[in-house]
């Protein structure tokens, strides 16, 4: 049987680095061509960086990117890995319009251009705004074999691409992707890409992207199937990673060109001559699957760690209330930047409790952070004895002056201010506006309260498998939360039980359910009232929070997008 040795690049692109994305192709496709590969895949729009959002819109910005192909698909020949077909995601504008388009590069010239057909336009994408579908497909022969490819989303819908290249013949299909991590998204991909392949009648790989652009974190989670389905390999969660695979292929697929389920198929010869038999590498075993708070966790700490350096920041600094949501954001940034990167900040107020100024203090000599106190009482009295303010008034003013605390230092030093509120508060307006709100990234932004607890037992766990310090004090996770702005308080003065509410807002949140739908569930009436009220009150908040890394299906933001002044109430 034919064989042929396929690399699979895996690796972190930066959104408009047109120069940087260049030269991670090029070192990558060195280490292609040192390992023996026969070809090497990219992901979707590599060279650009993904999603460029409105970027796409700038004729400059397309111009540029095509220009720089042209030079990458020379800089590889100069760098030795010219005889390498390399499959490269570009931004690519014609007459028709932009294009989400991919570039197959050998010899020093493009051979190869492809647009993608099935533009998503859910969830976070927004693709038909920007780009023009595709209609041809280039299968390439590479000795002797039929090489298809189709472009992400056209992976992920029924029919097009694939059932063309099913019905014109292949021996094998590559698919670049950019696909963004959600929680149990990877559980998906694997029965997806092996029914793609049963459909094309010939092995499929997928590789995908990996790292945080913005709200977005991608996974990689590369996968190679059988024309049966079978896997093959998989790559492992959230690191760059060059998969390897020897593929024995049965070859003499139908060489047939022309119109085929209402795709234009065109074929390109590279080489003709099957490859000499070689002793094959050992097929790479699957990575292990993570454990569910393992691979959030790992998320958590690629989008803060990419938004943090591929921003230009070199720390971060954080209000460290002996909570457990500032306690989690803060082992997540030492795990993401090292310890020395980051800043904690405790900032008491005449409420503070004893327990919280040494569970703050204790988390700090547990982790390393670099620590320091702020007390913020006289500042509070001078806003609450110039303006009169009592209640509500004086308890925001509080959490106010340690975001302008937060926003002091972060001039003073340069550092990037986290905001430290989880999704559960957020969806609830249970924050303060300009306060605990400010920052210029929100980690846990998309994690609600109970998971919040689930991911510091996880982490402390997990230290304690690797004989280390637990980085989260025991009593952070077993207290009671309170935003300790008035004696003796509690969230659920507030709130209904983290648990209970949580419940409710995966419901309405994520699953868009109604009034009507929520108390046929079984949820309590004047507690559907109450919270629906809250959430749809907030807004306002929500639009004004910092991004904050995506984990779930509908994250605040680009995935749920609803008017600020809007009369529609539930109920």
């Amino acid at each position: 049987m034919p064989q042929l040795r396929l690399a699979l690049a895996q690796v972190n692109a930066c959104v408009g680095d047109l120069a940087g994305n260049a030269e991670l192709v090029v070192e990558w496709s060195r280490k292609a061509v040192e390992a023996g590969a026969h070809l090497v895949v990219f992901p979707e729009m590599v060279l650009t960086g993904y999603p460029v959002e409105d970027l796409a819109l700038r004729e400059s910005f397309a111009s540029a990117s095509r220009r720089k192909l042209e030079e990458l698909a020379k800089r590889l020949d100069e760098a030795g890995a010219g005889g390498l077909p390399v499959y490269v995601g570009y931004l690519d504008r014609d007459e028709k319009g932009m294009r989400n388009a991919a570039a197959v590069l050998h010899g020093g010239e493009v051979v190869a251009r492809q647009f993608k057909h099935h533009l998503p336009n859910y969830g976070v994408f927004d693709e038909r705004r920007y780009f023009t579908p595709g209609d041809t497909l280039d299968v390439v022969r590479l000795h002797g074999l039929e090489i298809g490819m189709v472009i992400c989303e056209d992976l992920w819908q029924d029919g097009g691409p694939i059932a063309a290249l099913g019905a014109a013949g292949v021996d094998l299909v590559v698919s670049p992707n950019a696909s963004p991590y959600e929680r149990n998204k990877d559980d998906l991909r694997l029965p997806l890409v092996a029914r793609r392949a049963a459909e094309a009648k010939a092995p499929l790989a997928y590789v995908n992207t990996v790292g945080g652009q913005d709200e977005l974190v991608f996974d990689g989670d590369t996968i190679v199937v059988a024309a049966d389905g079978e896997l093959l390999t998989r790559a492992p969660q959230f690191v760059e990673h060059l998969v390897l695979l020897d593929l024995d292929l049965p070859g003499g697929a139908s060489r047939a060109a022309g119109s085929f389920e209402g795709f234009e198929v065109r074929r390109l010869v590279l080489s003709e001559d099957p490859l000499p038999a070689y002793d094959a590498l050992p097929a790479p075993q699957p990575a292990e699957p993570l454990s569910d708070e393992a691979e959030v966790w790992h998320a958590l700490v690629t989008g803060l760690r990419d938004y943090v350096h591929k921003n230009g920041f070199r720390s971060v600094v954080l209000g460290l209330s002996g909570g457990i949501d500032s306690a989690v954001v803060a082992a997540l940034a030492v795990d993401a930047l090292g310890a020395d990167a980051v800043h904690c900040v405790s900032m008491p107020s005449v409420y503070s409790s004893d327990h919280s100024k040494s569970d703050a203090y204790e988390l700090a000599q547990r982790t390393g952070v670099n620590y320091s106190v702020q007390p913020i009482a006289d500042m509070v009295r001078v806003f609450v004895d110039q303006l009169g303010l009592t209640g509500l008034a004086e308890e925001n003013v509080q959490a106010r002056c340690r975001g302008m605390a937060l926003m002091g230092l972060s001039n003073q030093h340069g550092h990037l201010v986290l905001a430290t509120g989880n999704k559960s508060e957020l969806a609830v307006g249970y924050s303060t506006i300009y306060g605990d709100a400010v920052g210029g990234f929100a980690p846990i932004k998309d994690v609600l309260k109970t998971l919040v607890w689930d991911l510091a037992r996880w982490r402390n766990a997990q230290a304690e498998k690797l004989g280390e310090l637990p980085p989260i004090p025991e009593n952070s996770i077993s207290k009671p939360p309170s935003a300790e702005l008035r004696p003796g308080q509690v969230d659920t003065d507030s709130l209904p039980d983290y648990e209970l509410l949580d419940s409710l807002l995966d419901d309405y949140v994520e699953g868009d359910k109604g009034y009507h739908d929520l108390i046929e569930m079984g949820f309590d009436h004047e507690l559907v009232d109450r919270v629906l009220r809250m959430v749809d009150r907030a807004e306002y908040k929500r639009r004004q929070y910092p991004p904050g890394t995506k984990i779930t299906l509908k994250a605040f933001g680009r995935d749920r997008r609803l008017p600020i002044t809007n009369g529609w109430r539930e109920g």
